[in-house]
């Protein structure tokens, strides 16, 4: 695999983002930031100069990949924006669609009698719609779909909404690979209305074999 990316720059965002609701809770999701992990050390083992933008994870910065960490929805999308130009985008982030409309300055504390809590929530910018919008748009965005059920139905409506060049969609919840997970399977979507299966195997053969699809894609 080799110099398939020789020259090449490529982005990838990867991880959960956390949004806080005070100075102690967040909301979050269960992203371990494997996969995203998984392609910068496969694109940068390709010969690109990699840059990570990563959300709060528990992972070491693959050999030689320039990495950013990031926490928020918000801090990521100016970290990805900031990044632009490149070759290739990757969003294997898993980015909060929502987040608190206003964080409490302390901790918040139930009252005597109190049953419930109501969060106001607002959407979060579209990070991987801007970069496909981009003055500066790469030659390639490819973003990530987990769903829990009809996986090809949603992942092609994201393909078309988004403006994206490729979705790999992957099934998650009980019973399903993907989140905190070594393997993986992807179903990956182009414009032109094919599909490809890959996998289930581990990450890091996913990665290597999506790295060879980027390469054709820019060839």
């Amino acid at each position: 695999m080799s110099g398939l990316l020789a020259g090449r720059r490529v982005l990838v965002s990867a991880g959960p983002t956390y949004e806080d609701i005070d100075p102690v809770r967040f909301l979050g999701n269960r992203s371990s930031g494997k996969m995203g992990f998984a392609i910068a050390a496969a694109a940068q083992a390709a010969g690109a100069q990699v840059q990570l933008v990563a959300g709060p994870v528990q992972l070491p910065t693959p050999p030689g990949v320039a990495r950013t960490d990031v926490r928020s929805a918000a801090q990521m999308h100016a970290a990805v924006l900031q990044a632009l130009p490149c070759d290739v985008y990757v969003g294997a982030a898993a980015v909060a669609d929502f987040t608190p409309r206003t964080v409490a300055r302390e901790k918040l504390k139930k009252a005597p009698g109190q049953d419930g809590l109501v969060l106001e929530l607002v959407r979060t910018a579209d990070i991987l719609a801007a970069v496909a919008a981009h003055p500066q748009r790469p030659r390639l965005v490819v973003g990530f779909a987990a769903e829990t059920h009809d996986v090809a139905a949603y992942a092609r409506a994201k393909l078309e909404r988004k403006g994206v060049d490729l979705v790999c969609a992957n099934r998650v919840g009980p019973g399903a690979q993907g989140f905190e997970s070594d393997d993986n399977a992807l179903l990956v979507l182009d414009r032109a209305g094919t599909a490809q299966a890959l996998g289930p195997a581990p990450k890091a053969v996913l990665a290597a074999q999506l790295v060879r699809l980027f390469a054709e894609r820019l060839a």
